[in-house]
């Protein structure tokens, strides 16, 4: 079998890779790949999507998904990126109120369903010559594992890349004690032990030929404790001596984020200061101490939903807030949970509408659907336009030798799960009683008492 190519050191002497440190070399990445050249098409492609658009927009706004149907959601809606992480799918999974999965396991399977749901979708619309619409959209995902030393980081990027990931970050919080979001009291790594996951990182990517962007977290600025004293450079921090459980009290703040950040800067491509509450000021400050010794440094923010941002901002400071961010160098900025809260909050309210007013709350939502899909060109309201049943219909009818009609994908048929339009005029029932506003109502009126009783 032929051996695989030498990747030379001067391959890493390119603009994409300025400000990038490597302890290694490309003959050590060479050792690695083995004999068998495997191309991770999805991974690849998302990655240097997402570097260019990095590089071109000012802004990259993201949502964070539960499920790969919002993310098809988001593409449809124009978004350019898609935010996965440990957290949120630990909340919606049927076992977040006991023992939570190992999102070793449970993230890339997550990133492959959602790339999985974007090529059907994307293929569905090319069978219909409506391409124009890139629903390939990169995935930005936590690669941090549940136990294990740095090394795992290693283990944690293959298992992504083969996934189709385009971003992996990676916090410096000690993985037992890990805590989600702005929250206080974590538990840091040391400096080292947190640079040698981002090498191991950088390395699997490399040895699968992959320019996965590499985004370092730090927790540092709400830290109470971290699980060893022996790296120097934070010593600064610590206010006590090992205690009884082995960790050593810790002053995070500010000032220890961005000295974590700035050990992190050789070796990540995006710097995220996890910031335990909404303070434009101080991502501002943030900011400048980063630039003022790596100019240019791409930075990352969590629009956290753990703020309370109507307590904090006015509607006008709120409108601008992401603009500001963007203007202080924060490229990609994203609401980790969003994914999360919505769909809690709207079945919760959907829920509600419907036991106190039937049927009347689900056309409310069905009327809703349609208006979009008229105004706005949103698809969802037919089931076959996005899961891919009319696709396998014309899967069919090529493999029997037939001719695809390229208009069947507009037929609705009555009686199969779509709106019923025969009876209608514009939306809405002819010789009947008009439909309900498009919003629900706060009061929706009670049912009957006879209809309640059944």
């Amino acid at each position: 079998m032929k051996q695989p190519r030498q990747m030379p050191d001067k391959s890493w002497n390119t603009p994409r890779w300025k400000g990038i440190a490597r302890p290694y070399t490309g003959a050590d990445v060479d050792r690695l790949k083995g004999t068998v050249q495997i191309e991770y098409s999805l991974a690849r492609a998302g990655a240097e999507k997402f570097w260019k658009l990095l590089q071109s927009q000012p802004l990259i706004p993201a949502l964070g998904a539960l499920n790969p149907n919002q993310a098809v959601e988001m593409a449809q809606a124009g978004l350019k990126t898609v935010y996965l992480n440990v957290c949120q799918l630990n909340g919606c999974n049927p076992s977040a109120y006991g023992d939570a999965p190992n999102p070793a396991h449970s993230v890339p399977a997550v990133v492959r369903a959602v790339n999985h749901a974007l090529l059907r979708v994307d293929q569905v619309f090319h069978s219909r010559r409506q391409s124009a619409r890139d629903w390939m959209l990169p995935i930005v995902a936590e690669g941090d594992p549940v136990f294990g030393d740095s090394i795992s980081g290693f283990d944690a990027m293959k298992n992504l890349i083969e996934a189709g990931v385009a971003a992996v970050h990676f916090d410096d919080q000690l993985p037992a004690a890990r805590r989600c979001g702005s929250t206080d009291a974590k538990t840091l790594i040391p400096v080292e032990d947190a640079i040698q996951k981002l090498i191991s990182a950088r390395l699997a990517a490399d040895v699968m030929g992959v320019s996965t962007v590499i985004i370092a977290r730090t927790d540092a600025e709400s830290a109470a404790y971290i699980s060893s004293d022996h790296d120097e450079r934070d010593r600064k921090f610590i206010t006590s001596e090992r205690l009884p459980g082995g960790n050593c009290l810790y002053k995070g703040g500010l000032q220890a984020a961005i000295d974590r950040a700035l050990a992190y800067a050789p070796y990540a491509d995006l710097l995220w200061c996890e910031m335990s509450e909404l303070d434009l000021e101080k991502a501002r400050k943030f900011a400048e101490a980063i630039h003022a010794q790596c100019p240019g440094k791409l930075l990352a923010y969590n629009c956290s939903p753990r703020f309370h941002w109507r307590a904090k901002l006015n509607e006008d400071d709120i409108a601008c807030f992401q603009r500001d961010l963007a203007a202080m160098g924060y490229r990609f900025q994203f609401i980790s949970l969003a994914g999360y809260h919505m769909l809690n909050l709207s079945m919760y309210q959907f829920a509600k509408d419907y036991l106190q007013s039937g049927m009347t709350a689900y056309s409310q939502i069905q009327q809703l659907e349609l208006e979009m899909a008229k105004q706005l060109g949103h698809d969802r309201v037919r089931r076959d336009e996005t899961s891919g049943t009319s696709f396998l219909a014309e899967v069919g009818a090529i493999q029997n030798g037939n001719q695809p009609d390229p208009k069947s994908h507009q037929l609705r048929l009555v009686g199969h799960g779509e709106p019923d339009e025969v009876d209608y005029n514009d939306g809405e029932a002819t010789e009947r009683t008009p439909l309900p506003q498009l919003s629900p109502s706060p009061e929706p009126a009670p049912l009957p008492m006879a209809a309640a009783a059944d």
